[in-house]
């Protein structure tokens, strides 16, 4: 890991009540953020536990609805940044988190690129206990706020599934944010939530407790992964940590109710240079999909990765981190 860069200070003085306090809303003593589900704990997989030590949140405005106020938003912050290159964003899948980039973000960080794995708005550990609106405006919408605060720089947005929906949504409003984008096995032709959002709110939420359930987690995982069943019990306890959260089910609902994404119509009008990107073995999404989106893009190159299923940046991270890095550098072009 790249060390952190510090101006030289005058030695610290002792520590008060007040810094102590702080320290441990920051960590607890295994080292992780006091704000995780303590299901953290216990995890095994040791790319998910060291990635969990690093999530932090940041304070993002937001004014949606009746919503007014600051977002305390969970992301992984680069060490460093770099103001000459364009920085990697990383987004994750329909109900995840950043701990979905666990194998991945280390080597992003050997490859020297600035990299943000950031939770997108209603999914993974912010701080929802005042909820927002958490339909598909909503969520481009803080991810607009976010980067205007913090990145400024125009960015590599990484979308994987439906994350390539949020990304396709996100760059067709708010172009000058974007300066590459990168589609994995993207779902960006479902029309929303069809039927659901006409649910009553108790079947809503019913359905909703149903999602969060262990077996359907590990059914969902079985499909996505070829690996060993206490690989894919650890992995299903990784992917539903964030489910632990508190405001979690009112932000599911709120997003089954609102509709949706529907980007369809977006596709054609995205000028950006785009990487493509499908997997040999994916049993989700079909691979035809990802050719019909080549073929509708503007400016779209499309490389396959071999040995993998719908979450390439998880089972081959080397191969991934790979395409990233030369499609980054223009070596892919």
């Amino acid at each position: 890991m790249m060390g952190f860069l510090r101006m030289v200070t005058p030695p610290a003085s002792p520590p008060t009540k007040r810094s102590r306090r702080r320290r441990r809303v920051r960590a607890n003593g295994d080292g992780f953020p006091v704000f995780l589900p303590k299901e953290v704990k216990d995890i095994k997989d040791p790319f998910a536990r060291a990635l969990a030590q690093r999530i932090v949140r940041i304070p993002v405005p937001l004014q949606m609805g009746n919503f007014r106020g600051c977002v305390m938003s969970s992301c992984i912050k680069p060490i460093v940044q770099q103001h000459d290159k364009s920085p990697v964003v990383l987004l994750h899948c329909f109900d995840s988190s950043c701990l979905e980039w666990r194998r991945t973000y280390p080597l992003l960080e050997q490859a020297s690129l600035e990299t943000w794995a950031i939770d997108v708005l209603g999914w993974g550990f912010s701080d929802l206990g005042k909820l927002p609106p958490c339909d598909a405006a909503s969520k481009r919408h803080h991810l607009f706020e976010l980067w205007k605060t913090y990145i400024k720089r125009p960015m590599i947005l990484v979308g994987p599934s439906l994350g390539a929906t949020v990304a396709v949504d996100f760059t067709a409003t708010y172009p000058e944010a974007v300066d590459k984008l990168v589609l994995i096995n993207a779902n960006a032709y479902s029309e929303g939530t069809g039927a659901l959002k006409d649910l009553p709110k108790s079947i809503a939420y019913a359905g909703v407790k149903l999602l969060k359930s262990f077996p359907l987690r590990l059914l969902a995982n079985v499909l996505a992964f070829s690996s060993p069943l206490s690989e894919n019990i650890d992995w299903t306890n990784i992917g539903r940590l964030h489910c632990q959260m508190p405001w979690w089910e009112d932000a599911m609902v709120d997003f089954m109710i609102s509709g949706g994404y529907n980007v369809a119509s977006h596709i054609k009008h995205i000028n950006q240079k785009t990487l493509v990107v499908c997997s040999e073995n994916d049993q989700i999404v079909s691979n035809q999909l990802s050719v019909k989106l080549l073929c509708e893009l503007q400016n779209a190159v499309f490389r396959e990765v071999p040995d993998s299923g719908h979450l390439p940046h998880v089972e081959n991270p080397k191969q991934f981190v790979k395409l990233i890095s030369d499609f980054a550098s223009g070596k892919i072009n």
